[in-house]
């Protein structure tokens, strides 16, 4: 479900019928049925699947040049990072930095989406946003790249809007258990 101003996507092969009658029986704001917890719960039992969490959806456009910092391109199919963004993305690219990682692939509706990591050590010193700020650089076609960022998660909210991107609604993927 992605949930923006005044609307909502739902990308479900669900009977549409069900869908609205468990959104009109959510008895809250219609335009935030979507990302209800009783809804959500509702198509997660029907489909058998599970969401991790309600993050925020960012946008950004590209950037042109070179990323602002150095990175090597990790090609390693067991890099933890790269087995975790390659169960949710198609095309996935993962570039390393001294202290952390940017990951570029194609999500929902195949769009760029862009993912940072950053090691415990070398936190709060502006990497998350620089790294950020690469996959701007990064994404190729000029398209712009989005990022999800888990609300609660300040720092990472912090580091991608440093990095200009833009809130642009909330999003949750449901994944098989």
């Amino acid at each position: 479900m992605i949930a923006f101003t005044a609307h909502s996507v739902v990308f479900t092969d669900e009977d549409p019928r069900w869908v609205h009658g468990t959104l009109a029986a959510t008895d809250c704001d219609e335009l935030a049925a979507t990302m209800n917890p009783r809804f959500l719960a509702a198509l997660m039992a029907r489909t058998g699947r599970s969401a991790d969490t309600v993050d925020l959806l960012t946008v950004a456009g590209p950037l042109p040049g070179a990323p602002p910092l150095e990175l090597r391109e990790i090609t390693d199919p067991d890099h933890p990072r790269v087995s975790r963004a390659r169960e949710r993305r198609d095309g996935v690219r993962v570039w390393a930095a001294d202290g952390g990682v940017v990951v570029l692939g194609r999500g929902v509706a195949g769009r760029w989406e862009a993912a940072v990591e950053v090691d415990e050590g070398v936190r709060h010193r502006g990497l998350g946003r620089t790294l950020a700020r690469a996959a701007r650089h990064l994404v190729p076609g000029g398209e712009p790249v989005w990022a999800q960022q888990a609300a609660g998660n300040a720092r990472s909210v912090r580091a991608f809007q440093a990095a200009g991107f833009r809130p642009v609604g909330a999003e949750v993927l449901l994944t098989l258990r």
